[in-house]
């Protein structure tokens, strides 16, 4: 076995099982640092392919932004996770299909070698050895892909939206102002104007 082998089936077995830690994790915190594992072993495998950028980008984004911010956002909101997963059940069924599907589609990835040994050898996309990483997966995506790049953007967009008006509270402790109120209010609403004699003081 060579190393660059050895080093891929020990990032692949490592990411495999902190995934699997992922979902099977009681406590969201260990979840989110099983998360972090995950993305730095699949660093690794992006090394061992020879895409270093997207190492580095999983490495910088995700591990380094994306799963911290889950982390501190799942330790300072008191979320109750007990209710969130009180109709968890209702939706086995659709998830188990999902999965279903999803599984047999990996199987399908993995038999393909066998089924279709010349697709293997074969690539959509002509690769030039004499360019870079960065500036191959530039031209990439901002050329044949930069209407699902960009609609892919949207979708994030989206998702953040909602994310934000999810887990947005209203505390009715909480004083809070109303811009309409506040840009219509008239100076007489505000001020009061005071006649003083002179050396009363107020």
């Amino acid at each position: 076995m060579t190393l660059p082998l050895f080093f891929f089936y020990l990032f692949a077995t490592v990411a495999i099982v902190s995934a699997f830690m992922v979902i099977s994790s009681r406590n969201p915190v260990h979840a989110v640092l099983f998360l972090i594992l995950t993305f730095v072993n699949g660093a690794g495998l992006f090394m061992l392919a020879g895409a270093e950028f997207l190492a580095l980008l999983l490495i910088v984004v995700y591990v380094g932004a994306v799963a911290v911010l889950f982390l501190f956002v799942v330790m300072m909101l008191d979320v109750d996770f007990a209710s969130l997963k009180s109709g968890m059940l209702q939706y086995a069924p659709v998830g188990i299909l999902v999965g279903i599907v999803l599984l047999l589609e990996l199987l399908l990835v993995a038999g393909s070698v066998f089924i279709a040994p010349e697709a293997a050898s074969g690539s959509g996309l002509p690769i030039d050895t004499t360019m870079d990483n960065t500036r191959q997966l530039g031209l990439v995506l901002y050329t044949r892909y930069v209407f699902l790049f960009q609609g892919a953007g949207a979708v994030l967009l989206v998702a953040m939206i909602g994310a934000i008006v999810l887990t947005l509270r209203h505390r009715s402790t909480a004083k809070r102002q109303n811009p309409v109120d506040q840009v219509a209010r008239r100076a007489e609403e505000t001020l009061k104007v005071v006649k003083v004699k002179s050396g009363q003081g107020l």
